[in-house]
């Protein structure tokens, strides 16, 4: 069972994410710019290459925001706010090394309702500025949202069946011995590319597409585009964080403290999402959703019966 952290942490714990989030989005400009302009010829360039989202988000806030004719500004405006809170609440449940907000007893139930807010929060952005444009990104969201989460929830279930129990601290605690992702690879390898879709990422990025639709972001600005974007990174960086104590095995691991094997293996987690994001390509909906379903849910499936044997005889 995870330890309580000091009350002090509450205000800490959105800072760290928003931080995370800000290194994590230089460094895919890094390798982005890299892509376009070859490799940077100094560090100087590297940073200011790397600033180039922080430039982006002051650009937002100053920028005279722009409405649709008959646009439901309160209801843009609850959509683009939900996604970071929906973010920092599902973080509530994460343990840094072995101590957490709130290990709550159904913190795995907790954590996947926060992505339910998700859902809601990218329907909202699309549905409120009254465009066809956006709302079709809000459509498409919701077409990915159906199609990853039942694979989704059985990969997280897996880890939670492994360990007997619903609290993440628990779940961490059982893998002092082995990560679950050595005897559950099938549904770590789901849970990457379901963490991947719920943040609207990589192969999986049409709600936000650059395509003729745009997105679900596609009329929004000023400080509701800059909300609604950093809430996508926030929701990438929970989403990886959340699969070290559910099959990384948490803060364990020899000679460093916890909190520093629970740094580094998010660390390599999040490298890994931002490389994939380069190496696979923007993936047709109507090809995932059938993927989903007649691929993805029936390995979820065999992964958790499998899982349910191994306990059953231990």
């Amino acid at each position: 069972m995870a330890e309580r952290a000091p009350l002090w942490a509450v205000f800490v714990l959105p800072l760290l994410l928003v931080a995370v989030a800000v290194v994590t989005a230089g460094f895919d400009a890094l390798l982005s710019a890299g892509a376009r302009s070859g490799r940077s010829g100094s560090l100087r360039e590297a940073s200011v290459r790397a600033m180039s989202p922080g430039r982006e988000v002051l650009r937002q806030l100053v920028q005279q925001p722009r409405r649709t004719r008959a646009s439901d500004v309160p209801l843009t405006r609850i959509g683009t706010a939900l996604l970071p809170v929906a973010a920092v609440l599902a973080a509530v449940v994460l343990p840094l090394g072995f101590r957490s907000l709130s290990d709550l007893p159904e913190g795995i139930v907790w954590f996947n309702a926060m992505e339910a807010l998700a859902w809601a929060a990218v329907w909202l952005a699309g549905w409120g500025p009254n465009s066809a444009l956006s709302l079709i990104g809000g459509y498409r969201f919701l077409a990915q949202g159906l199609a990853y989460e039942l694979p989704h929830m059985l990969a997280i279930t897996t880890a939670a069946l492994g360990a007997e129990s619903l609290r993440v601290g628990e779940v961490v605690d059982a893998q002092a011995g082995l990560w679950f992702a050595v005897w559950m690879p099938v549904a770590f390898g789901i849970y990457l590319l379901s963490a991947m879709a719920m943040a609207f990422w990589g192969p999986f990025d049409q709600p936000v597409g650059r395509d003729v639709a745009g997105g679900a972001a596609s009329e929004l600005s000023g400080a509701d585009r800059a909300l609604f974007l950093g809430g996508r990174w926030l929701l990438l960086v929970v989403a990886a964080a959340f699969s070290v104590p559910l099959f990384l095995g948490g803060g364990h691991g020899p000679l460093l403290p916890g909190w520093a094997w629970t740094v580094l293996k998010t660390t390599a987690v999040l490298a890994f999402l931002v490389w994939v994001r380069r190496r696979v390509p923007t993936l047709r909906m109507e090809r995932y959703v059938e993927l989903a379903w007649v691929v993805l849910t029936p390995l979820a499936i065999v992964q958790a019966l499998v899982v349910a044997v191994v306990v059953l005889n231990r």
